[in-house]
């Protein structure tokens, strides 16, 4: 069943969303990757297809068995216009079009009646997401981006995230699209230890941005591709506190290594941890600090978003704080 985003941050204490996919296909099979579209590419063959389809389901189902909604996102991370066309595999409405499809047919088959699943579009920056001094200008943002975000608000997405997002100046170009759809939208960025997104601005200097300078604002922001130690040790003291970070960061799609992310791009080796210990450090994000969207990213499989869906499915409503409070502190459309 598909279900309203807004509706399910403001009945649940706890949302899912899936754990790595790219990671997986190159670690876990045989396939080849698109150069240019990485897995957006596997929707056009049968294989691919296949192994994507079993790396999805078994999140989704995952969240079925706890009773916890789940978000879950197109296969359109690297499907911009650029990529698209270096790719040559259609234009950038019929990729991301047929991505949206693949995932709602992966989501109508595993019949998840018993837990709302969300289906959303994935996009990204343009450039290296490790590398911010390849980020564009926010009004280069803008022009860049419209193309798939159009394309993936026409093709019916419950949401869209922008994701492992290293720059201010592109991050508000992105939410300033975005907030021109009628889909809610996330945006996510990379953290490193002292707080800061990689161009080096504080986190909550971001988050203000943004909600300053854009309208409707997103819905929440995430952090993904960091470690929960880093997210305790750059932001915890500010987390513990009323206040921006404390109302707005809602989640975290989590690295199970504790290195840094320009660290684990392109590494030859899994630098992973046992699926229990990895679940304790995101139910400790979420009992001590507030962060209710809870996933995975870099080093995690079925088995991690399994764990932290066991300690997380027995949780009630009234153990959390302002559960209701912090969902209406967004200003969200």
């Amino acid at each position: 069943m598909t279900a309203s985003l807004l509706a399910q941050l403001d009945r649940y204490p706890v949302i899912l969303t899936e754990g790595a996919v790219i990671e997986r296909i190159r670690r876990e099979t045989s396939l080849q990757l698109d150069p240019y579209l990485l897995n957006t590419g596997l929707i056009y063959s049968t294989a691919g297809r296949a192994a994507m389809a079993q790396i999805y389901s078994q999140y989704i189902r995952i969240a079925a068995v706890h009773r916890l909604p789940i978000l879950v996102a197109a296969p359109t991370w690297r499907a911009n216009p650029q990529r698209v066309k270096q790719a040559a595999l259609g234009d950038v409405s019929t990729v991301n079009h047929d991505a949206v499809r693949f995932m709602r047919d992966v989501c109508h088959a595993c019949d998840s009646r018993t837990s709302p699943v969300m289906v959303g579009g994935l996009m990204a920056c343009r450039g290296d997401a490790y590398q911010p001094q390849e980020a564009l200008d926010t009004p280069s943002a803008e022009a860049f981006h419209r193309p798939q975000a159009r394309s993936l608000a026409i093709a019916g997405v419950d949401y869209i995230m922008a994701a492992t997002l290293p720059a201010l100046p592109e991050a508000i170009g992105l939410a300033r699209v975005l907030a021109s759809l009628p889909v809610p939208y996330i945006i996510s960025f990379i953290v490193q230890r002292d707080g800061s997104i990689l161009d080096g601005t504080p986190l909550a200097l971001a988050i203000e941005q943004i909600d300053d300078q854009v309208d409707p604002r997103p819905a929440f922001y995430m952090v993904n591709c960091v470690h929960p130690d880093t997210v305790v040790t750059g932001l915890g003291a500010a987390l513990t506190e009323k206040g921006l970070l404390r109302n707005r960061l809602w989640g975290i799609q989590a690295n199970t290594s504790a290195k840094n992310p320009e660290e684990l791009d392109g590494s030859d080796d899994l630098d992973t941890a046992e699926p229990e210990p990895f679940a304790d450090k995101m139910a400790t994000l979420h009992t001590q600090f507030g962060l209710k969207v809870l996933g995975g990213c870099c080093g995690t499989n079925h088995r991690h978003i399994e764990a932290i869906a066991k300690r997380m499915s027995a949780a009630r409503p009234h153990r959390f704080e302002a559960t209701k409070d912090r969902t209406d502190s967004a200003d969200i459309h």
